[in-house]
């Protein structure tokens, strides 16, 4: 069995791209049901396990398989299919790593090393999440589940060991920041914030502290908007008020899980207007995106999506140059520990095989020695008769395979005479 990991990131793909092969949380089951019963023959892959990681900056699926380039191209086709994208417009974003490598990948991922904000630590509960979700629909097992939870335990010592996360620039604090540029201050303007998920609530947070004028949380859901809405001292309106009320906001910021855009063109050109155009801040932290991207045509509106994000908080990179070479090393040792379970892993089935032909033999000589007792031989004698058959029968395959050497090139005879002496030098001691 094989480890393989596949998608694309904020690295290797527009958020063009990236949006319009998200998968919502809805998605994931079948997602994980169709792969294993679809491609669990041996041709398409032979995918035993697997899992799925979508976030506003990737989308990942993780797979135990037992072939894996079959496996990669049924995974690839899958999502061409199912979410509408050529398979030539989405293989040259596409990154695939095995083994090891996978292993190596997926605790970067985890460590914040691989993230859009350098050592940020939402990614670990959104894998926590994917590791939930692949769980509770049959989609673990011995593979995946080792590989998360060595990455769990991998993230946490990264981040205890060294200083990855320190002085790093939130999405929510680039989003203030790129505001303040505008403005100038926040605290005579109007601030929306479209959903109520956790990157919402982290923005709001952040909004709050600079005391702007007003803040309204508009969400599907009224109870759950009214809970954020205390948290930061603001109104909450549902999201179906929207085309009338947002021409009153000067900053709106917008992360929900739907899968259309649900600010407009036409909205924003009404809300525009009505506002004579004094300008209007709008940051889209979702993906799918909630803003068409042609509201950014228009004069006196500035959008800015993670992307445009992305490029705030890569500043101060090269300051903690040394915390991502301690977090590399940690990583390169745990992967190697994970190689070496791999191994172990690769000898499963050798061992299994070793363990019926031994109790084969057992079987075959117990029954053997049953019978002279049931015919009344000497139970002393039948013993030792069985000790004598079951030792002949253990060596004798190695027994004729090192006289006789059927097959064995030189080398490979050298190295089996000189296992087999280490092995039975072992026990001898």
């Amino acid at each position: 069995m094989q480890l393989l990991a596949l998608g694309l990131n904020h690295t290797t793909a527009p958020i063009a791209v990236r949006e319009r092969v998200a998968f919502g949380p809805e998605e994931v089951g079948a997602t994980i049901a169709h792969l294993i019963e679809r491609f669990g023959a041996a041709p398409q892959g032979g995918i035993r396990e697997a899992a799925v990681l979508s976030t506003c900056n990737r989308t990942e699926l993780y797979c135990a398989v037992e072939d894996a380039q079959a496996a990669r191209s049924s995974v690839l086709s899958y999502i061409a299919n199912q979410k509408g994208v050529p398979l030539s417009e989405l293989e040259p974003h596409i990154y695939t790593f095995e083994q090891e490598e996978a292993a190596r990948h997926t605790f970067r991922v985890a460590s914040g090393l691989d993230s859009m904000v350098l050592g940020e630590t939402q990614i670990v509960g959104q894998m926590k999440k994917a590791e939930k979700l692949a769980r509770e629909h049959h989609g673990l097992g011995v593979m995946l589940n080792h590989l998360f939870q060595a990455t769990f335990t991998v993230a946490k010592e990264v981040r205890t060991a060294t200083a990855i996360g320190a002085n790093s620039v939130s999405l929510a604090a680039a989003a203030v920041r790129l505001a303040l540029r505008l403005f100038g201050t926040l605290e005579g303007e109007r601030v929306l914030f479209v959903g109520a998920g956790e990157m919402i609530e982290l923005c709001a947070a952040h909004f709050a502290a600079q005391k702007p004028k007003s803040i309204t949380i508009a969400n599907r859901t009224m109870e759950r908007g009214q809970t954020l809405a205390r948290t930061v001292h603001a109104d909450a309106i549902r999201l179906a008020d929207l085309p009338d009320t947002i021409h009153e906001y000067d900053v709106i910021v917008s992360c929900t899980a739907s899968a259309l855009p649900i600010i407009g063109l036409g909205m924003i050109e009404r809300a525009v207007a009505q506002r004579r155009h004094r300008p209007m801040f709008i940051v889209d932290l979702a993906v799918p995106r909630d803003v068409e991207p042609e509201i950014d045509r228009l004069d006196d509106v500035y959008v800015y999506t993670v992307d445009d994000l992305g490029k705030v908080v890569s500043q101060g990179l090269q300051s903690r140059q040394a915390a991502i070479t301690q977090a590399e090393t940690i990583i390169g040792l745990r992967v190697t520990d994970f190689a070496d379970w791999l191994k172990q892993r690769d000898a499963v089935p050798t061992i299994q095989s070793l363990r019926d032909r031994a109790n084969y033999l057992r079987d075959f000589e117990l029954a053997r020695a049953l019978r002279h007792l049931h015919h009344g031989d000497d139970p002393e004698e039948v013993l030792e008769m069985l000790a004598h058959g079951l030792t002949n029968k253990l060596v004798h395959d190695p027994t004729i395979l090192l006289r006789n050497g059927e097959g064995l090139s030189l080398e490979d005879r050298d190295l089996m005479e000189r296992l087999l002496d280490r092995f039975y030098r072992r026990h001898d001691r």
